[in-house]
């Protein structure tokens, strides 16, 4: 019985020109010939990895082949013929060479399922590999690292202070191979900074909420403030009013890749009142009210 082509790639029958191509290179990778030698049910199921993406990823035949099934193939003549059916040749050829690479100014071409063709080409890089790590607001204060395995290696990844989310971390050389003598391509770690419950992050900065008691806005006198290292005293001034941001400098986020440059951090002042008075702290609550008219 002919394999569903949908299943030998592993994908959804709505799934997308990319997400096509993108099971085929990890398919096409995984069951290769030069990648497994010697081993005949893994060229099979190369050749029907093969098969599945020439036609999935031709529109027309995908159209016949979701309609009729298997016997799409009486709608459409020569199943592998035409300026299509070379172009997708082509660019198997191409996703091939980007996985697998080559070596002496050649490279091999898929032809069918009849072998290889040989031609000159050049060394071209390999692709690039991204990941995605997460760190804390406060790792990303005083840089941190992380250790990732590939290729059966456990490589540690340098995470710079002051990173932010979308910041890369770079490793040279450990991406796709190159094709035909080309360099590897590099992986990049993008960081994600998680929420803090503390702070928050704006570019360098960080603003952070304080709470005063009335008192202590009305007449001035100190507080402390919580900073990414240690509390921190803070002056009050007199009349300080509450959603007013008194600004620290330097004590922000450090800047990325610098060695002594930092933002600012501001603390938003939230006035607090007693909750529960006594009747003689009432009065005098009341004698001041009517004081200050």
């Amino acid at each position: 019985m002919a394999r569903d082509y949908y299943q030998v790639l592993g994908v959804k029958r709505n799934a997308s020109e990319d997400e096509i191509k993108r099971a085929f290179r990890h398919k096409a990778k995984q069951h290769h010939p030069d990648a497994n030698p010697d081993n005949p049910a893994a060229e099979a199921r190369f050749k029907e990895v093969n098969e599945a993406y020439e036609i999935l990823s031709d529109e027309e035949k995908r159209s016949a082949y979701d309609r009729f099934g298997e016997n799409w193939r009486q709608y459409q003549g020569n199943p592998f013929g035409g300026a299509g059916g070379q172009a997708r040749m082509d660019d198997m050829s191409e996703i091939f060479e980007t996985i697998f690479g080559g070596g002496g100014g050649q490279r091999r071409r898929s032809g069918g399922f009849g072998g290889f063709r040989t031609q000159a080409a050049h060394p071209r890089p390999g692709e690039d590999i991204e990941q995605e790590v997460g760190i804390s607001l406060r790792e990303a204060y005083e840089g941190t690292q992380r250790i990732i395995s590939k290729d059966g290696r456990d490589i540690t990844v340098q995470i710079p202070r002051g990173a932010a989310t979308g910041t890369k971390a770079r490793l040279a050389g450990e991406g796709y191979p190159g094709a035909y003598g080309g360099p590897a391509g590099n992986l990049y770690l993008i960081v994600r900074v998680g929420d803090d419950p503390l702070f928050e992050r704006v570019d360098d900065d960080i603003f952070v909420d304080i709470k005063v008691d009335a008192f202590t806005a009305m007449l001035g006198g100190e507080v402390e403030v919580p900073t990414l290292t240690r509390p921190v005293r803070m002056k009050i001034r007199p009349g300080t009013q509450a959603g007013q941001k008194l600004r620290m400098t330097g004590k922000g986020m450090p800047k990325l890749r610098t060695d002594k440059a930092y933002g600012d951090l501001y603390a938003r002042v939230i006035i607090t009142v007693p909750e529960n008075l006594s009747r003689a702290q009432r009065d005098l609550a009341e004698e001041l009210r009517a004081s200050l008219g």
